[in-house]
């Protein structure tokens, strides 16, 4: 999906484009929890809402297949274009599908984790979904803890399921409204967002009542809310357009890395003492912002420009 979004929007749309792809997965979180209850049918049991949904992926995929216009490229066919012999390039020089030159005729050398471009928003990445996989992980168990309801878990899991539509709405209001109408960078979005994060974080550690629990675990949500596009479009940027199709592997590959360990670790360090794990969170946010400020730059003709 980002290699088609970027395949189709000029690079100063992206950051908002992606932010409304990210929100569609933030929209199933609040509309999936709230309809699941509905397809729990007499005959299947609790079996219907699987069913159902898994329904409803084969209407979207025959839908796609129907509906989604073909990836036809906006731009001009890469191919060799050799300098003109009175021009001051030089016979090899070759022009990209953005304008920019190659070096060297022959196909393009393959992005790799360690390309200095992508490096830095990989890494964003990385520690930023830490953080928000850790809190995900562990907020049902704060919940149970601080309201006292470890021996009601039916009015614990309608508890979490409230502080989990909270954080969904605040994703949403920072995806749907804050980018767009801020017209944020991806830069800015991944400083602001991880320092509401941060701060977000701590309040959520600190709260003994589910006031407390919503409106830090609401701005946690909305910094994350704020960073994942950010993250997402700036690593876009960060090369051209032959290159959008592996770097959108990388980035579904550092998002989906997120939620392998961390909430078991996040789980285990809560069960030490609530306060370590909810630190260390905060932890990822604030080094992500001390050193974002610097590593986070688009320094060069697929992005912003040099960006203050």
């Amino acid at each position: 999906m980002q290699a088609y979004v970027a395949a189709r929007t000029d690079p100063e749309e992206r950051t908002q484009a992606l932010s409304l792809v990210s929100s569609s997965f933030g929209l199933g979180t609040v509309i999936g929890p709230a309809i699941a209850p509905f397809f729990i049918l007499p005959i299947v049991g609790l079996s219907g809402p699987l069913l159902v949904f898994a329904l409803i992926g084969l209407v979207v995929l025959a839908m796609l297949r129907w509906r989604l216009p073909d990836d036809i490229p906006r731009f001009a066919a890469r191919g060799a274009i050799a300098s003109y012999p009175t021009s001051a390039g030089t016979p090899d020089t070759t022009l990209s599908d953005d304008g920019t030159e190659d070096g060297e005729a022959g196909e393009p050398v393959p992005l790799r984790w360690t390309d200095r471009r992508v490096r830095p928003w990989l890494l964003a990445g990385l520690f930023g979904g830490q953080a928000q996989a850790m809190m995900l992980g562990v907020v049902g168990f704060l919940i149970l803890d601080r309201l006292q309801l470890r021996l009601r878990p039916d009015e614990g899991a309608a508890m979490t399921g409230i502080v989990l539509m909270a954080g969904a709405f605040a994703t949403l209001l920072a995806q749907w409204g804050l980018i767009p109408i801020m017209k944020m960078s991806p830069r800015t979005a991944v400083l602001v967002g991880a320092a509401l994060g941060g701060v977000g974080t701590v309040m959520t550690g600190l709260s003994f009542d589910l006031h407390g629990i919503i409106i830090g675990f609401a701005l946690a949500s909305l910094g994350f809310g704020l960073f994942r596009p950010g993250f997402t479009a700036g690593s876009s940027l960060a090369v051209p357009r032959r290159d959008q199709g592996s770097v959108a592997g990388m980035t579904a590959s550092i998002n989906g890395s997120a939620y392998i360990v961390s909430p078991a670790i996040g789980v285990l360090l809560y069960n030490w003492h609530p306060m370590v794990a909810y630190g260390l969170m905060a932890g990822f946010c604030g080094w992500l912002v001390l050193w974002g400020w610097k590593a986070l730059r688009l320094d060069h003709a697929f992005g912003f420009g040099n960006e203050p």
